[in-house]
């Protein structure tokens, strides 16, 4: 039998879960609201701070941050209260406000996500200056993000598709789980181009990009290898990257696709939630992985936190060379080694 949420208005519903098990999980999510909340605002206040930092893929770094704390502002807040709760009292109003700041946040996140992937393929893949990234292109790539978000997350709010709770019923979502079938169109065609599209950017873009570092890198093998030492620091980078997209996004974004290739499955609900308070921690990997593995960032946001302390200070000093982020002006042309070390 297929899922069967029943209208947000209706009110408390038969609990699913022990008083203990709504607060383990409204204790889980609240650790990540409100770390993601503290970070992205740290990472907001720092860029605008210092002038050395605005940067043109600075511009994507703090919408992603801005798209992460409304996240967590407008979703993990609720949902850790609503989950303290044990229902959603927000009533069919609620679910659909919150429903729609969620999704339209995550998908602006999703898709700068994509500005930023895109931004690493053309410094490195194009280090000669023949395509360059710059201020509008950066620009131009959040202000379509948002675009993007805000059509697809719209319709529901005009009858094509609708919000509905999911999981344990205290968050709202697109209704991946009614057989309408023009509740199916809308999840269909949201899931291919708010989901796939942008994962399809990203793993292109990175591709290309590794597969770029490991001609330049066979291509002087005669430097002493240290091309090679930042081409595994960039790997390293870029695997992180996939890695925490995957495990955030990807086991919702199956779950729901599962739900919707096949009326008959049954997802038990608690473990229905997993997969959504993964994507919602996406909140606070985000600035840890994109930003405080910058070391130019790192060097001005550590000693915001530490009282002017920063641990990393000599490390900065010795190596900054290697993996600082650099801007590079419209008539600046690199080598492919030194576009590496971006």
């Amino acid at each position: 039998m297929a899922i069967f949420y029943p209208n947000a208005s209706d009110g408390p519903n038969t609990p699913f879960l022990s008083q203990t098990g709504y607060n383990v999980f409204a204790a889980i999510m609240g650790v990540f609201s409100v770390s993601g909340i503290i970070l992205n605002v740290l990472v907001i206040v720092v860029t605008v701070k210092h002038r050395q930092l605005r940067q043109p893929l600075s511009y994507a770094l703090v919408n992603l941050a801005i798209c992460d704390l409304g996240c967590a502002v407008l979703g993990g807040l609720p949902t850790t209260v609503m989950t303290a709760k044990g229902y959603f009292s927000l009533g069919r109003a609620g679910c659909v406000m919150e429903g729609f700041a969620v999704s339209l946040f995550g998908i602006a996140s999703l898709c700068t996500v994509a500005v930023i992937s895109v931004e690493r393929y053309v410094v490195v893949c194009y280090p000669m200056g023949s395509v360059l990234f710059q201020t509008r292109h950066a620009v131009a790539g959040v202000v379509l993000s948002w675009i993007w978000s805000f059509v697809w997350n719209t319709a529901p709010l005009f009858g094509w598709g609708s919000y509905e709770l999911e999981g344990i019923r205290t968050s709202c979502a697109p209704n991946w789980y009614s057989r309408d079938r023009g509740n199916m169109s809308y999840i269909i065609m949201y899931f291919f181009l708010c989901f796939a599209l942008p994962f399809s950017i990203i793993m292109v873009s990175y591709s290309r990009l590794l597969w770029t570092l490991r001609q330049v890198s066979k291509l002087q093998v005669s430097e002493g290898g240290s091309t090679k030492h930042v081409e595994v620091q960039v790997a390293r980078m870029v695997v992180v990257m996939v890695l925490s997209f995957l495990v955030t996004w990807l086991p919702y974004a199956s779950m729901a696709l599962a739900v919707i290739l096949d009326p008959t499955l049954y997802i038990d609900p608690v473990i229905a939630t997993v997969p959504v308070f993964l994507a919602k921690s996406s909140t606070v990997y985000n600035p840890i992985i994109y930003i405080f593995m910058n070391r130019q960032f790192r060097n001005y946001a550590v000693p915001a936190i530490l009282c002017g302390w920063n641990p990393w200070a000599s490390e900065g000093q010795q190596s900054e060379g290697e993996t600082t982020v650099s801007p590079i002006s419209k008539n600046q042309r690199v080598s492919p080694k030194e576009s590496l070390k971006e």
